[in-house]
């Protein structure tokens, strides 16, 4: 317990400390995140290199807390973290073409699947599978630590929403970990939440600092290497065995992951690159209600922690039941933001529209004296 409360500590306070001095710097050196008129939502220029606080933070508070003799994977992930900080570092300084960042995500999972072991051999009967082969379990889990790793980084469109559903996540991996007693996993987590706490500090509306790429691409990365290692680990345990631990594992990343594939579906469907920018993700849908960016964020983790929970409470339905529930849930989510809209009524008095404010009216159309019932966008 006491190298858990410690690591996060250490990571908490550093990126704390460090954060402000990153902005300076930024500042002097016009490292900014420009606004645009295609997807970005800020209007001003706003410092891009807060992932870089969080990964001192964080790597401090894993160096200084694990004794890498018990838990040997660690340093192939040490290994991992430098190549994805790296990657992002470039990009939010250079930006790099989307093919070297795919072949550095690559690199990235390979490390991670062929050194670290860190491998989804079995499915827990999803779609009626339980152990795989070998080959396919390697494809299957790269596949799954580069979605992820995307996944993060494309929901990042929100001040506060990458940061609040990463720190979501890593405290509930973080927590089943602690008690069931594996303190090293237990520790990834709770370090990596830390340096989140202190970033969002900064980051929640108005943002002083945005994390980057440098920060998203980390949060998918130790994301996937905590679900990964809860799905290998969870039906094991003593405390609290998980029999559907992808469909929980799942669960507690579904915004990201669902957001991402329903986005890709839908430019796809409209025969637009997948990568092309737009505003159809979630936190866009949200927003247009009406919602501020700080209401958004919250509200996606709360959403989070909400499905995350009735995963645990009804794991003894089944992988397959449980991951179809979380779906349609999601949809039925989507179906309201998108589709569910108020109505507006319009009279016309003396050849003019006149709106009722009684009935929350608003103007909206007319044409020959008519005035026309319709969606409010």
């Amino acid at each position: 317990m006491q190298q858990i409360v410690l690591s996060g500590l250490i990571s908490f306070i550093l990126t704390l400390l460090v954060i402000p001095v990153i902005i300076v710097i930024a500042k002097a050196k016009k490292l900014y995140d420009l606004p645009d008129d295609t997807r970005k939502l800020h209007k001003e220029p706003i410092p891009s290199l807060g992932g870089l606080g969080m990964f001192i933070g964080f790597i401090f508070g894993l160096l200084l807390t694990l004794n890498f003799a018990i838990v040997p994977e660690f340093q192939f992930y040490i290994a991992a973290f430098l190549l994805i900080f790296f990657l992002g570092l470039k990009d939010d300084i250079m930006v790099l073409s989307p093919i070297k960042k795919f072949i550095c995500q690559l690199l990235t999972a390979a490390i991670l699947v062929f050194k670290a072991d860190l491998v989804l051999n079995n499915m827990h009967g999803f779609l009626g599978l339980n152990n795989i082969p070998v080959i396919v379990s390697y494809l299957l889990s790269i596949f799954s630590i580069v979605v992820i790793i995307n996944a993060f980084n494309l929901i990042d469109g929100v001040d506060g929403l990458a940061g609040g559903l990463g720190l979501v996540s890593s405290l509930v991996f973080g927590m089943y970990f602690l008690v069931n007693n594996n303190i090293a996993y237990a520790v990834l987590g709770f370090s990596f939440a830390g340096c989140l706490i202190a970033f969002l500090f900064y980051n929640f509306y108005p943002a002083r600092i945005f994390m980057g790429d440098t920060g998203s691409l980390m949060i998918g990365l130790i994301n996937s290497i905590l679900v990964i290692k809860f799905i290998q680990t969870a039906p094991t345990y003593t405390v609290y065995p998980i029999t559907s631990a992808p469909a929980i594992g799942f669960g507690i990343l579904i915004l990201p992951l669902m957001d991402t594939l329903r986005v890709f579906g839908l430019r796809l469907i409209h025969r637009r690159s997948p990568f092309s920018p737009d505003r159809n993700h979630v936190h866009h849908l949200l927003l247009n209600k009406g919602l501020t960016h700080r209401s958004v964020s919250l509200s996606c983790m709360a959403a989070t922690l909400v499905i995350a929970s009735l995963g645990f409470v009804f794991n003894q339905l089944g992988t397959n039941i449980l991951i179809a529930s979380q779906i349609g849930l999601f949809f039925a989510f989507i179906y309201i933001v998108t589709y569910k809209k108020r109505r507006y009524k319009l009279r016309v008095i003396k050849g003019e529209i006149k709106t009722d404010p009684a009935d929350d009216v608003k103007l909206v159309s007319f044409y020959n004296n008519k005035a026309a019932v319709v969606d409010e966008d």
